[in-house]
């Protein structure tokens, strides 16, 4: 291999490949903004360990992604990231593949480590509770956010679902809101009468809120009459699961985990959990299964007699 400098016409290339790279993944595999951000970082990494190489990415081969990889895991990347750093490889030479001259791609065998499902976090109903208890209902701002976190947790939203319901999604007297998804999908969730009293709860304060121009329609807005934000709602609980002493690392998705496993906790039926939670493969809501084996193994550790200290 040459131990040579890099020229200026190679430097140009990498520059074309960074920026062509990001529409591609933008526009071609249509990923989030923080997966094309992690792929370009790592393309950076592989970029640098060619040029210490004397190599250009056209260059590259097996054994070079190979001794590339390893230097990784001797930095103590763990499998999963590893993992992603294939994933963004494997594309990028795709991504390559486009323009090519029909050379073979040197990721063809190049294989993801291992990894272990990793379960997410789940709150008890007691944890819930304390962390209802907490907040400030006298205002309007713990009103609202006792009716997010009640509207969270009894209906398995994600947060950027609560943060755009509007007036015309919510049919309280029926028991069900209207929810936009992943793909602007639509569906229709039931509600509990708790989380309906929340949101009534909610309605005179908001009636009082002057609303900016654009977000009169949304349910849940700031003081200020904009359409509350995702940030804002991590904020609030985070706080509030502080003050109620929950040390669980939490966000407001933990409240849609904590939902599916305590349907599938009380025997509610797989598919419906589907439906409810909007996934559009059933592998996805089958990671609730696994917690909901967690969860009874360690109801059996703690009850069973033969584990009585």
């Amino acid at each position: 291999m040459n131990g040579g400098s890099i020229s200026h016409g190679q430097r140009a290339i990498k520059k074309d490949h960074a920026r062509e790279f990001k529409r591609y993944l933008l526009l071609e595999k249509g990923l989030s903004a923080n997966t094309i951000d992690a792929y370009l970082a790592d393309l950076q990494k592989l970029m640098a360990f060619a040029e210490v190489r004397g190599i250009t990415l056209e260059e590259v081969e097996t054994t070079h992604l190979e001794e590339f990889l390893a230097e990784l895991h001797d930095q103590g990347i763990s499998p999963r990231s590893t993992a992603r750093v294939i994933s963004g490889i494997k594309s990028f030479f795709d991504f390559l593949k486009l323009n090519d001259d029909g050379r073979d791609d040197p990721t063809k065998l190049l294989e993801a480590p291992k990894i272990g499902m990793k379960l997410p976090v789940v709150l008890t109903v007691e944890e819930i509770d304390a962390i209802l208890s907490v907040i400030d209902v006298s205002t309007p701002e713990g009103t609202r956010n006792y009716a997010i976190i009640e509207v969270l947790y009894s209906c398995g939203l994600r947060v950027s679902e609560l943060t755009n319901l509007r007036y015309t999604d919510l049919f309280l007297d029926e028991g069900f809101i209207r929810v936009e998804g992943k793909g602007s999908k639509q569906r229709l969730v039931p509600i509990s009468e708790t989380a309906i009293q929340k949101i009534r709860n909610w309605f005179p304060y908001r009636r009082n809120i002057d609303t900016r121009r654009g977000q009169e329609e949304f349910l849940f807005v700031s003081s200020r009459g904009k359409a509350i934000s995702r940030v804002t709602v991590f904020h609030y609980i985070r706080k509030y699961a502080e003050a109620a002493g929950i040390q669980k690392e939490i966000s407001p998705h933990t409240f849609r985990h904590s939902f599916a496993t305590h349907l599938l906790e009380r025997g509610a039926n797989i598919r419906v959990i589907q439906e409810m939670l909007g996934h559009e493969k059933i592998t996805t809501t089958e990671i609730y299964t696994r917690i909901d084996r967690n969860f009874l193994r360690q109801e059996i550790i703690e009850h069973h007699p033969r584990n009585k200290k």
